[in-house]
């Protein structure tokens, strides 16, 4: 990586237009940070009435491959940052030709691919899961003798919440999973499955100047393979703490990072074989965006990723990231809906001050779909994540005029 700050640094005032590629929950939150902070969003997204276009100042409904309205719209705003990682190339450098891109396009390029991802970080000297790229059979089939199984085969590009992966668990699976993945149509990555205590992530933000403030380890647990629960503090050790921080703050500065990126963990379970080799965390994949698990930033911390997201994109300091109150965030999904799109009974949770409810304005609910979140604070992380996960459960919907059980 280059090394470098931002060659285009120009601290944006308070009233200047932020360019938002992406329309869900994630650029909502980042324009409603923004106008807390005095910036307008102009959002671009290939949906007419997404979360983020519902509290954004302006909005452009185009295809993210449409480069002449990519272009008209960048040359509209100060800088441009995104929600997703899988921002295009063309995408990306067409935006640049009109505004400084943060994180930038350097960044993008290796979070994006996960073979690259692998051997990038790989080669910075940083712990990650070992690994094999995997382009044919043959070459699966060669890659679990030498990682052994069970194992994950994983598409090397796109896939989220699970999607784009399977498990082996063992030889008599490899002709399955191969067809599922594609048969060879895209490149694919296998990894080693890593015996490992929780899985923790570090959300961290850095700035034009090159300032780095972190957040956590938050500890995740996932269901159905889509993230459930975060809790900080995380429970784990303070050497385990410590380097998960130390490697994250390598990966902004290696990578050079201007803007908001998590780094995702595996906590390695002590005397295993990993954890004489690599120590106590390995890196499981990066994003350069906020993160789900750092939602509970806006009530956890002096400022929440978000803010940190903007004060990046504008070459500002960077804000507090002081923990000030344990806490816990559940995500609330599709599933507390009834059958007929019936909503949830928020009023059972009404009043509680110690718990933020956040819906993102989606108007259909689906199983597994991202409809909000709920974050409790508590004295304890332990409190803060019974408090979280009780209130999910008595909002959701039971039937017609029936309250909670």
């Amino acid at each position: 990586m280059s090394g470098t700050h931002d060659a285009n640094h120009r601290t944006l005032e308070p009233g200047a237009t932020l360019g938002m590629l992406g329309g869900g929950q994630l650029g909502r939150m980042f324009a409603e940070a923004a106008t807390t902070l005095g910036y307008d969003t102009h959002v671009l997204c290939p949906e007419a009435d997404g979360p983020a276009s519902q509290v954004a100042a302006k909005h452009t409904v185009a295809a993210y491959d449409d480069l002449e309205a990519v272009e008209r719209w960048a040359a509209s705003v100060a800088a441009v940052t995104y929600e997703f990682e899988n921002v295009p190339a063309a995408t990306a450098a067409a935006c640049n030709k009109h505004a400084p891109v943060r994180p930038g396009q350097q960044v993008l390029a290796v979070a994006q691919d996960r073979t690259i991802e692998k051997r990038t970080l790989r080669d910075f000297g940083l712990p990650v899961t070992p690994f094999e790229p995997v382009n044919s059979f043959a070459g699966l089939d060669q890659a679990a003798n030498q990682l052994g199984l069970p194992a994950v085969l994983k598409t090397a590009r796109g896939g989220y919440d699970g999607k784009g992966q399977r498990v082996i668990h063992g030889p008599n699976e490899l002709t399955y999973a191969w067809e599922e993945l594609g048969s060879g149509k895209v490149p694919c990555i296998l990894e080693a499955m890593i015996d490992f205590e929780q899985e923790i992530s570090v959300v961290a933000a850095r700035s034009v100047a090159g300032e780095i403030k972190t957040y956590g380890p938050i500890a995740n647990s996932h269901r159905n393979h889509i993230l459930d629960v975060s809790v900080v503090p995380s429970g784990a050790a303070r050497e385990v703490d410590e380097r998960a921080v130390n490697v994250t703050r390598d990966v902004m500065e290696k990578l050079d990072v201007v803007g908001v990126l998590c780094v995702e963990f595996f906590q390695v379970r002590g005397g295993t074989a990993s954890f004489e080799t690599y120590g106590p965390v390995l890196i499981n994949e990066i994003a350069p965006r906020p993160h789900n698990s750092g939602h509970l930033t806006i009530e956890a911390h002096a400022s929440s990723q978000f803010e940190q997201q903007v004060r990046a994109v504008c070459g500002l300091a960077l804000g507090d990231a002081t923990l000030l109150k344990p806490a816990a965030m559940v995500n609330v999904l599709g599933e507390l809906w009834g059958p007929d799109g019936q909503a949830p009974t928020w009023r059972t949770i009404e009043g509680r001050d110690q718990l933020a409810l956040h819906l993102y304005g989606k108007t259909v609910a689906r199983p597994g779909r991202k409809m909000g979140h709920l974050t409790a604070t508590a004295r304890t992380a332990h409190e803060a994540l019974r408090d979280a996960v009780e209130a999910r459960a008595a909002v959701a919907w039971r039937g017609e005029g029936l309250g909670p059980d």
